[in-house]
Protein backbone atom coordinates (compact mmCIF):
# COMPACT_ATOMS: atom_id res chain seq x y z
CA UNK A 1 0.00 0.00 0.00
CA UNK A 2 1.28 3.61 -0.62
CA UNK A 3 0.43 6.07 2.32
CA UNK A 4 0.91 8.81 -0.17
CA UNK A 5 -2.46 7.56 -2.22
CA UNK A 6 -4.39 6.16 0.37
CA UNK A 7 -5.14 7.68 4.25
CA UNK A 8 -7.19 6.06 7.39
CA UNK A 9 -10.01 7.66 8.65
CA UNK A 10 -11.52 6.17 11.76
CA UNK A 11 -14.97 5.63 12.55
CA UNK A 12 -16.33 5.53 16.18
CA UNK A 13 -19.65 3.91 15.14
CA UNK A 14 -20.00 0.95 13.12
CA UNK A 15 -20.00 1.96 9.16
CA UNK A 16 -20.80 -0.37 6.53
CA UNK A 17 -19.35 0.50 3.04
CA UNK A 18 -21.52 -2.23 1.06
CA UNK A 19 -25.18 -1.77 3.02
CA UNK A 20 -24.59 2.17 2.57
CA UNK A 21 -24.02 1.88 -1.08
CA UNK A 22 -26.82 -0.41 -1.95
CA UNK A 23 -29.17 0.53 -0.25
CA UNK A 24 -31.27 3.05 -2.73
CA UNK A 25 -29.52 6.11 -2.05
CA UNK A 26 -26.41 5.70 -4.75
CA UNK A 27 -26.28 4.13 -7.77
CA UNK A 28 -22.89 5.16 -9.56
CA UNK A 29 -20.23 3.67 -6.82
CA UNK A 30 -18.18 0.85 -9.16
CA UNK A 31 -16.50 -1.80 -7.53
CA UNK A 32 -12.62 -1.33 -8.05
CA UNK A 33 -9.23 -2.96 -6.60
CA UNK A 34 -6.65 0.12 -5.95
CA UNK A 35 -3.25 -0.58 -3.97
CA UNK A 36 -4.51 -4.00 -2.99
CA UNK A 37 -7.86 -3.19 -0.97
CA UNK A 38 -11.16 -4.47 -2.73
CA UNK A 39 -13.51 -0.91 -2.40
CA UNK A 40 -15.42 1.25 -4.40
CA UNK A 41 -14.88 4.32 -6.31
CA UNK A 42 -17.05 7.11 -7.73
CA UNK A 43 -17.23 10.93 -8.61
CA UNK A 44 -18.55 12.80 -5.65
CA UNK A 45 -19.66 15.98 -7.26
CA UNK A 46 -17.92 17.60 -10.16
CA UNK A 47 -14.35 16.02 -8.66
CA UNK A 48 -12.32 13.53 -9.85
CA UNK A 49 -13.22 9.76 -8.23
CA UNK A 50 -12.75 9.06 -4.92
CA UNK A 51 -11.43 5.61 -3.88
CA UNK A 52 -12.94 4.20 -0.11
CA UNK A 53 -12.33 0.67 1.58
CA UNK A 54 -13.32 -0.52 4.38
CA UNK A 55 -10.33 -1.73 6.65
CA UNK A 56 -11.60 -4.56 8.29
CA UNK A 57 -11.26 -2.87 12.04
CA UNK A 58 -13.58 0.34 12.06
CA UNK A 59 -12.30 2.50 9.96
CA UNK A 60 -12.17 2.95 6.08
CA UNK A 61 -9.47 3.50 3.80
CA UNK A 62 -10.00 6.64 1.63
CA UNK A 63 -8.01 8.20 -1.21
CA UNK A 64 -5.45 10.95 -0.27
CA UNK A 65 -6.52 14.84 -0.62
CA UNK A 66 -10.47 13.55 -0.53
CA UNK A 67 -10.67 12.29 3.19
CA UNK A 68 -12.49 15.70 3.93
CA UNK A 69 -14.80 15.35 1.55
CA UNK A 70 -15.78 11.47 1.55
CA UNK A 71 -16.11 12.05 5.75
CA UNK A 72 -19.13 14.59 4.96
CA UNK A 73 -20.76 12.23 1.59
CA UNK A 74 -20.42 9.11 3.62
CA UNK A 75 -21.48 10.46 6.81
CA UNK A 76 -18.64 8.92 9.18
CA UNK A 77 -18.64 11.71 10.95
CA UNK A 78 -22.33 11.90 12.07
CA UNK A 79 -23.05 10.78 15.67
CA UNK A 80 -25.09 8.36 15.76
CA UNK A 81 -25.61 7.23 19.10
CA UNK A 82 -27.40 10.55 19.35
CA UNK A 83 -29.65 10.63 16.18
CA UNK A 84 -30.73 6.88 17.73
CA UNK A 85 -31.98 8.45 20.95
CA UNK A 86 -34.37 10.77 19.19
CA UNK A 87 -35.96 7.52 18.39
CA UNK A 88 -39.40 6.18 19.62
CA UNK A 89 -37.71 4.50 22.74
CA UNK A 90 -40.40 1.25 22.92
CA UNK A 91 -40.74 0.61 18.56
CA UNK A 92 -39.37 -2.84 18.48
CA UNK A 93 -39.83 -3.30 14.76
CA UNK A 94 -37.17 -0.13 14.08
CA UNK A 95 -35.14 -1.85 16.78
CA UNK A 96 -34.84 -4.84 14.61
CA UNK A 97 -34.35 -3.11 11.26
CA UNK A 98 -31.86 -1.22 13.12
CA UNK A 99 -30.29 -4.57 14.32
CA UNK A 100 -30.25 -5.77 10.64
CA UNK A 101 -28.06 -3.17 8.86
CA UNK A 102 -25.99 -1.26 12.23
CA UNK A 103 -23.20 0.23 9.83
CA UNK A 104 -25.92 1.62 7.28
CA UNK A 105 -25.28 5.73 6.62
CA UNK A 106 -27.33 8.74 4.70
CA UNK A 107 -25.31 9.96 2.13
CA UNK A 108 -25.14 13.94 1.58
CA UNK A 109 -24.73 14.03 -2.18
CA UNK A 110 -24.89 17.38 -4.17
CA UNK A 111 -28.23 18.40 -4.01
CA UNK A 112 -28.83 18.78 -7.93
CA UNK A 113 -27.36 15.43 -8.56
CA UNK A 114 -30.03 13.62 -5.89
CA UNK A 115 -32.63 15.68 -7.03
CA UNK A 116 -31.74 14.68 -11.16
CA UNK A 117 -31.54 10.89 -10.35
CA UNK A 118 -34.58 10.30 -8.48
CA UNK A 119 -36.25 12.49 -10.96
CA UNK A 120 -35.27 9.66 -13.52
CA UNK A 121 -35.77 6.91 -11.07
CA UNK A 122 -39.52 6.94 -10.90
CA UNK A 123 -41.03 3.55 -11.45
CA UNK A 124 -37.98 2.12 -11.62
CA UNK A 125 -35.67 -0.87 -10.21
CA UNK A 126 -32.37 -0.21 -8.78
CA UNK A 127 -30.56 -1.94 -11.35
CA UNK A 128 -32.32 0.41 -14.09
CA UNK A 129 -31.48 3.51 -12.03
CA UNK A 130 -28.29 2.70 -12.02
CA UNK A 131 -27.98 2.13 -15.93
CA UNK A 132 -29.52 5.54 -16.62
CA UNK A 133 -27.20 7.41 -14.12
CA UNK A 134 -24.38 5.70 -16.16
CA UNK A 135 -25.11 6.66 -19.32
CA UNK A 136 -26.61 10.14 -18.05
CA UNK A 137 -22.58 10.10 -17.00
CA UNK A 138 -20.68 9.12 -19.58
CA UNK A 139 -22.48 10.73 -22.63
CA UNK A 140 -22.52 14.49 -20.67
CA UNK A 141 -20.53 13.80 -17.90
CA UNK A 142 -16.99 15.22 -16.98
CA UNK A 143 -14.36 12.14 -17.48
CA UNK A 144 -11.80 11.06 -15.68
CA UNK A 145 -9.67 7.54 -14.83
CA UNK A 146 -8.94 6.18 -11.83
CA UNK A 147 -6.04 3.34 -12.08
CA UNK A 148 -6.62 3.11 -15.66
CA UNK A 149 -10.69 3.01 -15.42
CA UNK A 150 -12.76 6.01 -16.76
CA UNK A 151 -15.08 7.46 -14.27
CA UNK A 152 -17.41 10.46 -14.69
CA UNK A 153 -18.92 13.02 -13.01
CA UNK A 154 -22.84 13.90 -12.42
CA UNK A 155 -23.84 16.58 -15.69
CA UNK A 156 -24.44 20.01 -14.52
CA UNK A 157 -28.13 21.33 -15.47
CA UNK A 158 -26.50 23.70 -18.27
CA UNK A 159 -25.39 19.99 -19.82
CA UNK A 160 -29.04 18.78 -19.80
CA UNK A 161 -30.47 22.05 -21.15
CA UNK A 162 -27.93 21.92 -24.12
CA UNK A 163 -28.68 18.64 -24.83
CA UNK A 164 -32.50 19.11 -25.42
CA UNK A 165 -35.44 16.25 -24.16
CA UNK A 166 -35.07 14.86 -27.49
CA UNK A 167 -31.12 13.47 -26.57
CA UNK A 168 -32.31 12.87 -23.12
CA UNK A 169 -34.89 10.51 -23.93
CA UNK A 170 -32.06 8.19 -25.93
CA UNK A 171 -30.98 7.17 -22.58
CA UNK A 172 -33.74 5.12 -21.93
CA UNK A 173 -35.40 7.58 -19.80
CA UNK A 174 -38.80 7.98 -21.79
CA UNK A 175 -41.24 10.43 -20.17
CA UNK A 176 -39.04 11.25 -17.01
CA UNK A 177 -36.94 13.09 -19.93
CA UNK A 178 -39.53 15.73 -20.14
CA UNK A 179 -39.02 16.53 -16.32
CA UNK A 180 -34.96 15.72 -16.14
CA UNK A 181 -35.36 18.68 -19.01
CA UNK A 182 -37.57 20.85 -16.98
CA UNK A 183 -36.28 20.80 -13.94
CA UNK A 184 -32.73 21.54 -15.39
CA UNK A 185 -33.74 24.25 -16.89
CA UNK A 186 -35.47 26.08 -13.85
CA UNK A 187 -32.31 25.56 -12.20
CA UNK A 188 -29.83 26.61 -14.65
CA UNK A 189 -31.88 29.67 -15.38
CA UNK A 190 -32.89 30.64 -11.46
CA UNK A 191 -36.37 29.41 -11.53
CA UNK A 192 -35.50 26.82 -8.50
CA UNK A 193 -32.70 28.20 -6.30
CA UNK A 194 -30.83 25.02 -5.05
CA UNK A 195 -28.55 27.08 -3.02
CA UNK A 196 -31.59 28.86 -1.29
CA UNK A 197 -33.05 25.49 -0.57
CA UNK A 198 -30.63 23.52 0.91
CA UNK A 199 -29.44 26.81 3.28
CA UNK A 200 -32.09 29.00 3.84
CA UNK A 201 -36.06 27.26 3.49
CA UNK A 202 -37.05 24.77 6.18
CA UNK A 203 -37.98 21.29 5.45
CA UNK A 204 -41.62 22.03 4.76
CA UNK A 205 -40.87 25.55 2.61
CA UNK A 206 -38.07 23.48 0.75
CA UNK A 207 -40.37 20.64 -0.39
CA UNK A 208 -42.83 22.99 -1.51
CA UNK A 209 -40.30 24.34 -3.73
CA UNK A 210 -39.41 21.07 -5.30
CA UNK A 211 -42.64 19.91 -5.96
CA UNK A 212 -42.96 23.42 -8.54
CA UNK A 213 -41.23 21.11 -10.71
CA UNK A 214 -42.60 19.10 -13.40
CA UNK A 215 -42.78 15.44 -12.18
CA UNK A 216 -41.31 15.99 -8.65
CA UNK A 217 -44.11 14.46 -6.15
CA UNK A 218 -43.88 14.34 -2.26
CA UNK A 219 -41.34 11.05 -2.62
CA UNK A 220 -38.68 12.35 -5.03
CA UNK A 221 -38.48 16.07 -3.13
CA UNK A 222 -38.36 13.93 0.21
CA UNK A 223 -35.58 11.97 -1.34
CA UNK A 224 -33.45 14.96 -2.43
CA UNK A 225 -33.66 16.82 0.48
CA UNK A 226 -32.84 13.43 2.83
CA UNK A 227 -30.18 12.30 0.25
CA UNK A 228 -28.90 15.49 -1.17
CA UNK A 229 -29.28 18.63 1.69
CA UNK A 230 -28.94 16.44 4.97
CA UNK A 231 -32.51 17.26 5.71
CA UNK A 232 -33.18 14.10 8.04
CA UNK A 233 -36.53 14.65 9.08
CA UNK A 234 -37.62 14.22 5.30
CA UNK A 235 -39.40 10.35 5.53
CA UNK A 236 -39.91 9.16 1.60
CA UNK A 237 -43.04 7.06 1.56
CA UNK A 238 -42.70 4.18 -1.47
CA UNK A 239 -44.31 0.79 -1.62
CA UNK A 240 -41.74 -0.89 1.01
CA UNK A 241 -42.37 1.73 3.36
CA UNK A 242 -46.26 2.06 3.07
CA UNK A 243 -45.80 -1.85 3.03
CA UNK A 244 -44.19 -1.98 6.84
CA UNK A 245 -45.98 0.91 7.85
CA UNK A 246 -49.17 -1.01 7.18
CA UNK A 247 -48.13 -4.07 8.07
CA UNK A 248 -45.91 -3.72 11.17
CA UNK A 249 -47.35 -0.20 12.80
CA UNK A 250 -50.91 -1.01 11.62
CA UNK A 251 -51.53 2.39 9.68
CA UNK A 252 -54.47 2.12 7.98
CA UNK A 253 -54.38 5.87 6.53
CA UNK A 254 -52.25 7.28 3.08
CA UNK A 255 -50.38 10.16 1.56
CA UNK A 256 -50.52 13.11 3.30
CA UNK A 257 -51.83 12.02 6.53
CA UNK A 258 -49.58 9.11 6.82
CA UNK A 259 -46.60 11.55 5.93
CA UNK A 260 -47.19 13.89 8.91
CA UNK A 261 -48.21 11.22 11.19
CA UNK A 262 -44.44 9.04 10.21
CA UNK A 263 -42.28 12.52 10.64
CA UNK A 264 -44.02 13.37 13.91
CA UNK A 265 -43.96 9.64 15.28
CA UNK A 266 -40.42 9.17 14.45
CA UNK A 267 -39.05 13.11 15.06
CA UNK A 268 -36.50 14.92 13.79
CA UNK A 269 -34.37 12.09 12.40
CA UNK A 270 -37.19 10.46 10.93
CA UNK A 271 -35.14 9.91 7.66
CA UNK A 272 -32.71 8.26 9.30
CA UNK A 273 -35.53 5.76 10.99
CA UNK A 274 -37.17 5.53 7.19
CA UNK A 275 -33.86 4.46 5.56
CA UNK A 276 -33.61 1.40 8.24
CA UNK A 277 -37.02 0.38 7.60
CA UNK A 278 -36.45 0.87 3.93
CA UNK A 279 -32.99 -1.53 3.35
CA UNK A 280 -35.09 -3.93 6.18
CA UNK A 281 -38.45 -4.67 4.83
CA UNK A 282 -36.49 -4.96 0.83
CA UNK A 283 -34.29 -7.42 2.20
CA UNK A 284 -36.71 -9.30 4.73
CA UNK A 285 -40.24 -8.85 3.42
Amino acid sequence: MADTQLVRVPVEYPFCLDTTLKSGQLFHWEAIEWYGLSGYAGCIGSNAPTFIASDGAGGVFISNGHAERATRYFGLDQDMETIHSTFPTNDLVLKDAIAFCPGIRLARQPLWECLATFITSSLKQVAHIRGISMTLRQRYGTPYTLDGKSFYSYPEPESFVEAGEGELRKCALGYRAKSLFLAARAVSEGEIDLEKIENEMDLSEARVELMKLHGVGDKIANCALLFGSGRWGAFPIDVWIERILRDLYRKRVKGPKLQLWAERYFGENAGYAQQYLFHFARKTL
